[in-house]
């Protein structure tokens, strides 16, 4: 079951929806049907990597303990 993302023609809300089957997805906002499906790049997940999750903990430059907090890094997250 593919999540896919949303935009609705008629409030402009953004949301995910989890396609099950023939299912026709409508906005949680308004209830409209008239939506387009934006693209969106796919999560890869491992299952070890020695890579760290956020790339503040590779160089710390922002000092802060919890990775992407207080900085502008949380932004080139998503």
């Amino acid at each position: 079951m593919p999540i896919y993302e949303y935009e609705c023609n008629d409030c402009g809300e953004r949301f995910e929806f989890l396609l099950r089957g023939e299912e026709q997805p409508a906005c949680p906002s308004c209830g409209a049907t008239r939506l387009v499906k934006q693209f969106s790049v796919p999560a890869a997940h491992s299952a070890t990597s020695t890579q760290p999750s956020c790339p503040g903990q590779q160089t710390g430059p922002c000092g802060v303990s919890d990775c992407c907090r207080g900085c502008d890094l949380g932004g080139l997250m998503g």
